[in-house]
């Protein structure tokens, strides 16, 4: 597969076509930071804001999102922004503009309870019109900035209205697409139907396109492209304790430069430099909650045998010790091969 021209949002060009995912309490700054480390990608999304905080003017919370926000240069970064009122979001977005943000992004794909049960993310696929009053909101507060928008399929086997989404979305001004290919009844069970993308992608004028759902490997994501007609994929939870995923698959499929996967040592050393950027990020005390998701994926993904011994850590200097002995030996799956030409 040739390299297609990079999208371009804005004055922003993006990287290969190969995105990381917006996940909440996961894309974070030391998050983002080692996917840099490790070949990037076209362009990370960050965790979801939620814009009933954001509109509280509370300092704490607006400081911990200029975290979400900022990918201190190395890479674009897009911001997602979640909510239900167009006012709110409209504010949320100049807000994060402000904070650096180059792309803002629109939830309307995330099925959490606590999310649609507020009548945001998957659920204003039930209500497009209002829907469409959010994106026009957000589309008008910054108007120097692109737009893009996530959703799902639909809201269920009854509700597959993304390309009707998609058609007035693009109309009132989002700029790229992405879908998962999953409606929201369905949440992460069976597989993603990359193929129901299509209608989306058939769309005469529409912006770029990227399939989102179950993209872990080159396998998966070619296959996600050849049948969704996708322009891009969008890697979420098969980068989790595997940074170097989205680098990979991009040079797998294109021949881009290959990540160095750390192996031993080298990923003893990864797995620590990320376990201290969070603790630099949260403080200690956080930190060490929010390391362990991370701590359990690395030794999911690369076989360190002591995952019950980092996940009991207690302070960062047991964590550290349990890193060591655990990944020092420790090797991810076998190597790759070359980029097909």
């Amino acid at each position: 597969m040739s390299l297609p021209e990079p999208i371009l949002l804005g004055d922003t060009p993006l990287g290969p076509p190969v995105f990381l995912a917006p996940m909440a309490g996961i894309t974070d700054l030391p998050f983002r930071r080692a996917v840099a480390r490790h070949g990037g990608a076209g362009l990370m999304v960050s965790e979801m804001v939620a814009s009933t905080e954001m509109v509280t003017p509370r300092p704490s919370t607006r400081m911990a999102v200029r975290a979400k926000a900022m990918t201190e240069g190395v890479l674009p970064v897009s911001v997602q922004i979640a909510g239900r009122e167009a006012g709110a979001m409209a504010e949320t977005a100049r807000i994060v503009a402000g904070m650096g943000a180059r792309i803002i992004d629109i939830n309307m794909g995330c099925p959490a309870k606590k999310v649609t049960g507020g009548l945001s993310g998957a659920a204003l696929m039930r209500d497009l019109d209002h829907a469409l009053e959010l994106v026009e909101a957000v589309v008008g507060a910054v108007p120097d900035l692109p737009v893009t928008l996530k959703m799902r399929l639909g809201w269920d086997e009854d509700c597959l209205n993304a390309p009707e989404l998609a058609a007035r979305a693009a109309a009132a001004g989002v700029r790229m697409l992405t879908v998962h290919g999953r409606t929201r009844a369905q949440f992460y069970t069976g597989r993603a139907d990359w193929s129901r993308i299509r209608k989306v992608a058939n769309l005469s004028g529409r912006p770029p396109l990227v399939a989102n759902g179950d993209v872990v490997d080159a396998a998966s994501a070619r296959l996600a492209l050849e049948q969704s007609g996708a322009d891009a994929v969008m890697v979420g939870r098969g980068a989790q304790g595997a940074p170097w995923k989205l680098a990979q698959i991009a040079h797998d499929l294109w021949g881009t430069p290959a990540p160095l996967i750390p192996q031993g040592v080298a990923l003893a050393d990864a797995v620590a430099e990320h376990y201290e950027d969070i603790l630099s990020l949260y403080g200690a005390e956080l930190g060490l909650r929010v390391a362990r998701k991370h701590l359990g994926w690395y030794a999911e993904a690369n076989g360190a045998p002591n995952r019950a011994e980092l996940l009991r850590a207690l302070s960062p200097d047991a964590a550290l010790a349990a890193i060591r002995a655990g990944f020092s030996d420790a090797r991810t799956s076998e190597p790759y091969a070359e980029a097909p030409e």
